[in-house]
């Protein structure tokens, strides 16, 4: 059954009607640029084959209504005038901060029928995905005149102040933004963007996603943490932003001799490097080196997250080094950190091996099964009818 179709009778099942449209978001994988988005630093991210779709149409009796095929048997309705942060909670927050965003388009509420694939817990933005499907539906719906960068700030206002996840603009950027066969180079700062050419198969490669099996949660995990500490850095540095540190000796004033100046230095460090990575990796796909030749930069970056930012675990530190072990180009740790995944960049002659051996490893140590799929880059979020 066609993905609109399986949205459109699910939602008939559970509301008695049938929907204004389906509209779908992708999930994202970032090819480099990790937690520079809330620093005002870049990022190059590609939108994932995999997305959420919600089926939605608009009620006249106040109330939004919530059902997720990916969680049976609960459905949520609350009142418009009773949304607030935390009401509700869980996956549902995330579409009802879409609807709180834009309450003055939809007082007499929504229906909103919620399908998808993208994991959750790996990194890949499936938060995003959520928020940003249900954000392009009020746009179709009920306010025509909102621009793509409108949706990335109601999107990202539903995770930060909504459900109290401290996510930057990336996630919801690359589900609204990307474009099938481009990676996304984006200045979080100003806001602009250009599709960077990312043509794996012409190349003989593959980028492989290995889910390590552990998860992250934004809403409570350590990323608030560094974003706090890139914060507290970038404040005693007298800059408004870390993206305003030129070059690694612009650091030396965190370097005081004291236990808490030598993380700030860590973290600082990550951020400086990395948006130096994500400018290396945008020159060299406009060159002539081919894709391949980005592989150590991803790696490099992969050490950064780990030693300096000090958010990777050792089931991706695991996949990391067993896929270069066998001859990846390239490999590193993506997402918000603390567990999800990894991605590798591999001759696609040999993705069947890499990924056996990350499976033969993961045995060996005790973790669990990794799964593993290889990306495509695909079309932003858009309306499947």
């Amino acid at each position: 059954m066609r993905q609109a179709d399986r949205a459109r009778q699910a939602f008939a099942e559970a509301f008695g009607g049938q929907p204004e449209g389906v509209w779908a978001a992708p999930g994202r994988v970032n090819v480099i640029g990790e937690h520079t988005d809330y620093n005002e630093g870049f990022v190059l991210p590609v939108a994932l084959p995999q997305t959420t779709r919600a089926a939605v149409a608009r009620r006249d009796d106040g109330v939004v209504a919530l059902v997720s095929l990916q969680h049976p048997g609960e459905r949520v309705e609350v009142a418009v005038a009773d949304l607030a942060p935390g009401r509700p909670g869980g996956w549902a927050g995330y579409p009802a901060g879409v609807v709180d965003a834009l309450r003055d388009r939809v007082p007499g509420g929504l229906s909103v029928l919620v399908d998808g694939d993208v994991p959750s817990g790996m990194g890949l933005s499936s938060s995003a995905a959520l928020s940003c499907s249900v954000a392009l539906a009020l746009r179709d719906l009920a306010a025509p005149e909102l621009a793509v960068a409108d949706l990335v700030d109601v999107a990202r206002r539903a995770e930060n102040d909504f459900v109290g996840a401290p996510t930057g603009i990336l996630d919801q950027s690359a589900s609204l933004l990307c474009t099938a066969g481009n990676a996304l180079f984006l200045d979080t700062r100003d806001r602009s963007s250009e599709q960077v050419p990312l043509d794996l198969t012409a190349a003989g490669l593959e980028l492989l996603v290995v889910d390590t099996g552990t998860t992250h949660d934004h809403a409570t995990g350590g990323y608030g943490d560094r974003r706090r500490e890139c914060e507290q850095a970038a404040e005693r540095l007298g800059v408004v932003a870390l993206r305003d540190v030129p070059d690694l000796a612009g650091l030396a004033p965190l370097d005081d001799g004291t236990a808490e100046g030598a993380l700030l230095l860590r973290r600082a460090r990550h951020i400086v490097t990395e948006n130096a990575r994500v400018l290396e990796v945008v020159r060299t796909l406009r060159g002539d080196d081919g894709p391949a030749a980005i592989g150590p930069v991803l790696t490099a970056g992969h050490a950064s997250l780990r030693d300096d930012f000090e958010i990777s675990t050792v089931e991706l530190d695991t996949a990391v080094a067993t896929a270069l072990e066998v001859g990846a180009a390239g490999a590193r740790m993506v997402g918000g950190g603390f567990g999800g995944s990894a991605i590798v960049l591999v001759d696609a002659e040999r993705t069947a091996a890499t990924v056996t051996a990350i499976t033969d490893r993961f045995a060996v140590e005790g973790y669990r099964a990794p799964r593993t799929f290889a990306v495509t880059p695909a079309p932003g979020a858009h309306r499947l009818g």
